[in-house]
């Protein structure tokens, strides 16, 4: 199969930069009522944007207690599970655990390592999207960035800065919250709609094996 190229860094720049949600769409529970209120609407999608962070490391040997958030969102709003707090820690499992929701995200490999000691509990119907780029013909870690220049036709930026702050911190900064949400809300967005750009790809032919009795 030919490998198809996805758009780098400085082309996907080039593009319309990706419609982030606003502060009133990002929902951060901290009471119980608040945890009920996210779970009602939570459980009712049969589709999530996910995501998780952990305060980074930045010496040999530290424990690493992480991840210490879980990010999950729709095309609409998202949601930042806090899991210092035991309420988010059951509403995560309860999530994550669910036959009926499918929980999309890139680059999940860690997560599906990480996240299962954290909750104490499998994930159920995950699905990484960079697999679906690998079956049309791209590489095998397409990311966010270059799935949103590609399906979106949208720049999606990401600040380093961010990423490698302490997502255990009691009170996220503005700036963390829009990152973690949104983190979450690309691949919601991008897997909306995924099929139909899928459609348009040209599929790309299969390389023919050698068979030495031939």
């Amino acid at each position: 199969m030919h490998r198809l190229i996805a758009p780098n860094k400085d082309e996907s720049a080039l593009l319309p930069q990706f419609l982030e949600l606003p502060e009133q769409a990002i929902h951060i529970p901290q009471t119980q009522a608040e945890f009920e209120a996210a779970f009602r609407a939570i459980n009712a999608e049969p589709v999530l944007g996910f995501d998780t962070e952990s305060k980074p490391l930045f010496n040999v040997g530290q424990h690493d207690s992480g991840p210490h958030l879980v990010q999950l969102a729709t095309t609409q709003q998202a949601w930042l599970l806090q899991l210092h707090l035991p309420l988010a820690l059951e509403l995560s499992r309860q999530v994550l655990v669910a036959e009926h929701i499918c929980k999309v995200g890139f680059g999940l490999d860690n997560d599906k390592h990480t996240l299962p000691r954290r909750l104490g509990a499998p994930l159920v119907n995950i699905q990484d999207l960079d697999s679906r780029f690998k079956q049309l013909g791209y590489g095998a870690s397409v990311g966010v960035r270059a799935a949103a220049a590609l399906v979106l036709k949208q720049s999606f930026r990401k600040s380093k800065r961010t990423t490698t702050s302490n997502w255990a911190a009691i009170d996220l900064t503005p700036a963390q919250r829009r990152y973690a949400a949104n983190d979450a809300h690309a691949p919601a967005v991008i897997y909306a709609h995924l099929a139909a750009w899928e459609s348009t790809v040209p599929a790309q032919p299969q390389r023919r094996r050698h068979n030495p009795q031939a």
